[in-house]
């Protein structure tokens, strides 16, 4: 008995023609299109049976459809990657997993020079000084709030100016009379000795530290030729025609009785009491 070859929906005779079948039923091919060819999950449109299909996971495209959703590179004959819910070729499936710039908002691949601050990535030639546009790159910088400086604009903007030099202070440096130095710079005028730390005094705006202030620039005492500089004993002082002593050191040149604070008698360059000096002057 001959083989019924009719087309399973439309009964046409198929002999001599080319037909398929699926599901264990032969059809034509304008039945195949109309009533068993899948959808292309891009186009939306029939898969007629002349054209070439892929599938994955019941899924299915033309094969001219089955292109990357990124790039649109065609896939067919390609190794792919599927992510939520599209198709990429592998190379922008490493992009959607890299790090995004933070300049140029672009991803970060495997090779690319980067920088990276607290969490955030930026392409190395991205990264650059918020005033003068120059790329930082892996050079030393100054954050700001959401701004990043290089060390030029850095000083130029922000840094205090040494009294002294002028130039920027960058770290360190010591405040005196609310007036910002670099420790370099705050120093004895006589033996350049820093003096950040250590005691020193001022003499007509220059500073001096305690040896060189004894030795040079104080006032030596006219009863016992040591400095007279201000610190621990002989703290007080008397001045009197252009000379100075410690106040212990100012007595009577006869009886030694002490007159800070008391009358006395100058006479010759010498200091006395009132009783010694009616002895001395006639």
């Amino acid at each position: 008995m001959a083989e019924n070859l009719n087309c399973h929906h439309c009964s046409d005779p198929l002999q001599g023609k080319n037909y398929v079948e699926k599901d264990g039923h032969r059809c034509c091919l304008t039945c195949f299109d109309k009533f068993c060819a899948n959808t292309c999950v891009e186009c939306h449109k029939r898969i007629g049976a002349n054209a070439k299909e892929v599938c994955y996971k019941n899924h299915y495209w033309h094969s001219s459809c089955f292109y990357c959703a990124k790039c649109l590179h065609p896939l067919v004959n390609e190794t792919f990657v599927a992510k939520d819910d599209e198709i990429l070729c592998s190379k922008c499936s490493m992009m959607e997993e890299s790090p995004t710039c933070k300049g140029c908002s672009k991803p970060i691949v495997a090779g690319d020079q980067n920088v990276e601050y607290k969490g955030t990535v930026w392409h190395q030639d991205c990264f650059t000084c918020s005033s003068c546009n120059q790329v930082i790159g892996t050079g030393s910088f100054f954050p700001k709030g959401e701004d990043f400086y290089c060390v030029t604009c850095h000083e130029t903007k922000f840094a205090k100016q040494c009294v002294k030099c002028n130039k920027a202070i960058t770290s360190g440096g010591v405040m005196y009379q609310d007036k910002p130095w670099h420790s370099e710079c705050f120093v004895c005028a006589n033996c350049s000795k820093k003096l950040a730390g250590q005691r020193f005094t001022t003499v007509e705006d220059q500073y001096y530290c305690v040896d060189c202030y004894k030795n040079f620039v104080a006032k030596k005492c006219a009863g016992c030729k040591n400095p007279i500089t201000g610190f621990g004993k002989g703290s007080s002082v008397v001045a009197y025609e252009g000379q100075s002593w410690h106040d212990y050191c100012f007595h009577c040149k006869n009886c030694s009785e002490n007159l800070a604070n008391k009358r006395f008698v100058f006479y010759q360059e010498q200091v006395y009491c009132p009783d010694c000096a009616r002895k001395v002057v006639k």
